[in-house]
């Protein structure tokens, strides 16, 4: 081999050597970038399951807070069929009015 051949070799090695290395930092970048957006929406879900685990309630004290309000609706139900009780009697004690025609 002459010393033109080996240099056309050597240059056709490092140019596929290079296109490779290329390719590869290219594909190395994008997966950079999917490996910080993936590392930030897991924080963003570990933050979001941080605040539902803070702010919302659990199944045992939804049902409590149900029960009151049931039992408070209840109390109000009572008081309204008391009132109506109460306007019965007004209507029942209630004198007749007599009228005389003169």
């Amino acid at each position: 081999m002459t010393g033109t051949e080996i240099m056309a070799v050597v240059g056709f090695g490092m140019a596929v050597f290079g296109t490779l290395f290329g390719i590869w930092k290219y594909l190395d970048g994008k997966l950079m970038i999917q490996r910080r957006d993936t590392e930030k929406v897991s924080n963003d879900l570990a933050a979001h399951k941080l605040h539902v685990a803070e702010s919302y309630v659990t199944k045992a004290g939804m049902q409590e807070q149900t029960s009151q309000i049931m039992k408070a609706i209840e109390g109000v139900g009572n008081r309204i069929d008391g009132l109506n009780e109460r306007l019965d009697r007004l209507y029942e004690t209630q004198p007749r009015r007599t009228t005389t025609r003169g």
